[in-house]
């Protein structure tokens, strides 16, 4: 059966970035191709035993629904948390390879439409994000905030966009390339609740991917009538824009016992930063037991296709129930549950690859800051010969199974 176009993709927008990465593809592939980030030789000191890491990254659409609500309720605090959501797409990249205590030079974009996003909430995001690279200290966590550049382009943005990029110097020794194979178990870090690094409410899971397909999804009522900056006037498929049935100000009901939850701030939970856990859990470990490190951001619980070995399987059957955020999202835009895994983390947006024994002090870490954590998987050899040029993640969920699979080519 073929599978079912995405909503998300009907909007123009892609998961996996297939023609990002043909895009790419004749670029420099740094020191180590299969790593997580881009590696570069330090042309700096010439040293062959470090090497420069650096990413760039974005809060994505995210500010738009924080641009909404900022609009309706006044409350600037949501715009701290777009910083974090920019923040911590970076560097729980960087995470990937190894990085914790090293420090980081931070830096930030913010491009603005000044008509409609005064000077305040520019102070907004650049006092948070200075107020979390305070608070992360005490963890940690050695960011350098270099300021950045805030451009005002009206012409181009119809009204906010916040990206960062870091950089950071490694020793080589200490870089974690992904080496995945069979026996490898996975562990899997919760997305939701409440890490005890982190500040008021429940966090919902959300992280910073699909935001296109959960703020159109989920809200609507006059949005589009009051709002015209906040959705693309030019698509070919206006009825896809904020056809919701929620309000910015609703309120969803969890359970009886508990208290109702604002909807737009579950979907605007601040992505959860993982440094953390795996600053403890690098402290203590030798790093060759651990196999790899991947940040289920683009392409969701598929994302660890991009660094599988041909003939290599992962199979995810113990998953995480998926936090409300998720089935609120399924249940409103009626995207099939093999398209939401692809495009959202599901409930956990962090994975660790190593042995059983080794899980258990990955699982033991992250218990320690209250974030929940269990082995949701297992690496096996592809069996049938015609998909040994074939990596492939194989779902197991209440919802069905579903397989994704990633042709690797011969150079």
């Amino acid at each position: 059966m073929a599978k079912q176009k995405s909503r998300y993709s009907e909007r123009g927008v892609s998961s996996s970035k297939e023609d990002v990465h043909a895009a790419i593809k004749n670029l420099g592939k740094g020191l180590y191709p299969n790593a997580f980030c881009k590696i570069l030789a330090d042309h700096f000191t010439k040293n062959e035993l470090y090497a420069i890491i650096k990413h760039a990254d974005g809060a994505g659409t995210k500010s738009v629904l924080a641009y909404l609500y900022w609009r309706v309720t006044g409350d600037l605090s949501v715009w701290k948390g777009i910083m974090q959501d920019s923040i911590v797409m970076n560097i729980d990249d960087l995470a990937c390879v190894g990085f914790t205590r090293e420090p980081c030079y931070l830096t930030s974009t913010i491009q603005r439409n000044k008509r409609l996003v005064p000077g305040e909430v520019v102070k907004a995001l650049i006092e948070g994000g200075q107020q979390l690279t305070d608070e992360w200290r005490k963890y940690g966590i050695n960011l350098l905030n270099q300021g950045g550049e805030t451009a005002d382009l009206g012409d181009v943005v119809r009204t906010i966009t916040v990206d960062s990029d870091v950089a950071t110097r490694m020793k080589r020794k200490d870089i974690i390339v992904p080496q995945i194979k069979p026996g490898n178990v996975v562990v899997g870090l919760a997305s939701d609740g409440i890490a005890s690094y982190e500040t008021g409410a429940l966090n919902s899971g959300i992280g910073s991917n699909g935001l296109t397909s959960a703020r159109n999804d989920i809200f609507g009522g006059d949005i589009k009538e009051r709002f015209p900056e906040a959705w693309d006037q030019q698509t070919d498929k206006p009825e896809l824009s904020y056809c919701g049935k929620y309000g910015l100000e609703d309120t969803y009901e969890l359970s009886p016992v508990r208290k109702p939850r604002s909807i737009a701030k579950m979907v605007l939970s601040p992505t959860r930063t993982y440094l953390p856990i795996l600053i403890q859990l690098l402290k203590n470990i030798d790093r060759k037991k651990i196999k790899g490190i991947i940040h289920c951001s683009g392409g969701g619980q598929t994302k660890v296709l991009n660094f599988l070995r041909p003939g290599v399987q992962v199979v995810k059957d113990h998953l995480f129930e998926p936090p409300a955020i998720f089935k609120i999202i399924q249940n409103e835009s009626g995207e099939t549950w093999e398209n939401m895994y692809q495009i959202f983390n599901m409930g956990h947006r962090m994975e660790v690859y190593c042995d059983e024994k080794t899980a258990e002090i990955v699982i033991e870490a992250s218990q320690s800051f209250n974030v929940n954590a269990q082995i949701i998987g297992h690496c096996h050899s592809v069996t049938p010969i015609e998909l040994k040029s074939k990596s492939e993640v194989l779902i197991k969920s209440p919802h069905g199974i579903y397989f994704y699979q990633r042709e690797h080519t011969a150079h």
